[in-house]
């Protein structure tokens, strides 16, 4: 229990500014759209990726279908404050099946990894203290995969996990150069958002269980964003705990004795509005 305790603190208190059936909430509703349709069978290729941000060497993760021709969409994968391991390497996997050209992003430089929620504090905990800092790496991660030939520069967007979300969502309101981000269980308070910065769609995607977001954050962020007249929607997933849609949070809670758990159904439906939210995104 003490140990749940300093987990709670961490994502309640001052650091947690920017960390870690279906009801639609505030905001704007999207319409349903197909994916992008890709002519030939998927033949996924990833691609280990270097650069730097200042003096530290960051190691990212580039997908895409090879088998699809012309350029493609950009999507950002910003990782759960584990760092970048195999988890957001997969959602970047299933991006480019979709048609896009995705990275997953290494945030910590190095490929470094949490092995523990002590571990996972001390690294994600600048970026909780300095939100700029944060939006320098995305900024940086943007910056190498527009290099590559397939990428269409003028489509960009970024999803994030848990101190991922908080991430793309906090970026955004700062002003970076993205036309949509997706929040999965992301912390809700942070930078405040200012009409004359703030030029992507948002969704966030919530879980009505989720111990780690009191209320007066969900409530907060909502006023906020209405009284900008942001174009975001805000999508609760009723019962879905922190971290709903990694199948390994189950095995994590229990191993850390922490409030999380996967969730299938709210998986599989946030997954699904994302979707049609790039789609709607992406149509221009």
């Amino acid at each position: 229990m003490k140990m749940l305790s300093q987990i709670l603190l961490v994502f309640t208190a001052g650091i947690s500014v920017l960390s870690c059936n279906n009801q639609q909430s505030a905001g704007h509703q999207t319409s349903a759209k197909s994916d992008t349709s890709i002519e030939r069978e998927a033949a996924i290729k990833e691609d280990s990726v270097n650069y730097k941000v200042g003096n530290t060497e960051m190691k990212g993760y580039v997908s895409y279908n090879e088998n699809q021709e012309g350029k493609r969409p950009i999507v950002l994968v910003v990782p759960e404050w584990w760092g970048l391991n195999d988890y957001p390497r997969m959602r970047a996997k299933l991006l480019a099946e979709m048609g896009y050209l995705a990275m997953a992003v290494d945030m910590y430089g190095d490929g470094k990894l949490a092995n523990n929620p002590q571990e996972a504090q001390q690294l994600a905990g600048p970026f909780f203290q300095d939100p700029q800092l944060a939006k320098t790496r995305l900024d940086a991660a943007l910056a190498r995969i527009k290099t590559y030939p397939q990428s269409d520069t003028s489509k960009v967007a970024a999803i994030g996990y848990c101190f991922g979300g908080a991430v793309v969502l906090n970026a955004a309101k700062l002003g970076a150069d993205l036309d949509g981000v997706v929040s999965f269980h992301g912390a809700l308070q942070g930078v405040p958002a200012k009409k004359e910065l703030l030029k992507a769609k948002v969704l966030v995607c919530h879980g009505g269980a989720d111990s780690f977001v009191p209320q007066k954050d969900v409530d907060a962020f909502n006023k906020n964003m209405e009284s900008i007249g942001a174009d975001y929607t805000f999508k609760v997933y009723q019962g879905a705990t922190h971290a709903f849609t990694n199948p390994a949070a189950t095995e994590t809670g229990k191993k850390f004795n922490m409030p999380i758990a996967y969730n299938p159904a709210a998986d599989s439906a946030s997954w699904n509005d994302m979707k049609v939210f790039l789609a709607k995104v992406f149509e221009q």
